[in-house]
């Protein structure tokens, strides 16, 4: 089936990093010192979330299934099959969702070539915008052919973007692997130690960002949250 020009534009704009949060090194998270780079988006945007294409209910971001426009979620393990086996039948619905999804704050977490996390460091602008890469081999790779990589770049963002310890904004690289098989990002490497500690404490404040944890599956041996080299955390 030929995609409409209504939705080959939807696409285009869907991967524009849009409402980009872009880390940056520093000692404490006084004002002066923030430099994080965020585009100013609706007021009350951000509380309600994106609902499922397949159920209609609010998603769950860690439940997602890559497309070449980049990633749709879901609300439950049984609403991917049933897209993927017609994502034609749920065009309209994605279309919402990804409308919703523009105006939610994001922070780019990983680079849109490889994959990796980046550290919001290393940054090129691209079409007014800065995008963020682990490497400089990478960010070549991206300017020589930026098409290629349009789903990488949309799925390369988180909308858990604030630390569910402190709420302040997460840094990119700071982030435990659950044994749930879910990436959890903090402010800082303490806040870490203290999700793994009491996981039911703060599932609430997941939750509301969109990423819902089952606190008896997160087990203490869960990995060890990345370190980072900031410091100026004393959070309670």
């Amino acid at each position: 089936m030929r995609p409409t020009l209504r939705s080959t534009i939807a696409a285009l704009l869907f991967t524009i990093p849009f409402g980009t949060a872009i880390a940056q090194e520093h000692s404490g998270h006084g004002a002066a010192d923030d430099k994080r780079i965020a585009e100013p988006k609706p007021a009350d945007s951000d509380k309600k979330l994106p609902l499922c294409p397949v159920m209609g209910e609010p998603v769950d971001f860690s439940l997602k299934a890559l497309t070449d426009d980049g990633p749709v979620y879901f609300c439950c393990d049984m609403c991917i099959p049933k897209f993927k086996n017609d994502p034609a039948k749920y065009a309209e619905k994605v279309a919402t969702q990804r409308a919703a999804l523009e105006k939610r704050e994001r922070v780019q977490v990983t680079c849109p070539v490889d994959g990796k996390s980046v550290d919001g460091k290393l940054t090129a602008e691209v079409s007014g915008y800065k995008i963020s890469f682990c490497s400089k081999e990478c960010q070549a790779k991206y300017a020589e052919h930026p098409g290629a990589f349009r789903a990488k770049l949309a799925d390369s963002y988180t909308y858990q973007t604030r630390c569910p310890i402190s709420g302040e904004m997460i840094q990119p690289n700071v982030f435990t692997d659950l044994n749930t098989g879910q990436r959890i990002y903090f402010c800082c490497a303490g806040c870490g130690d203290k999700l793994l500690k009491d996981p039911a404490k703060y599932a609430p404040k997941l939750e509301e960002q969109g990423v819902i944890i089952n606190p008896k599956k997160v087990t203490p041996g869960a990995p060890k949250p990345k370190k980072d080299d900031h410091a100026g955390h004393n959070h309670p």
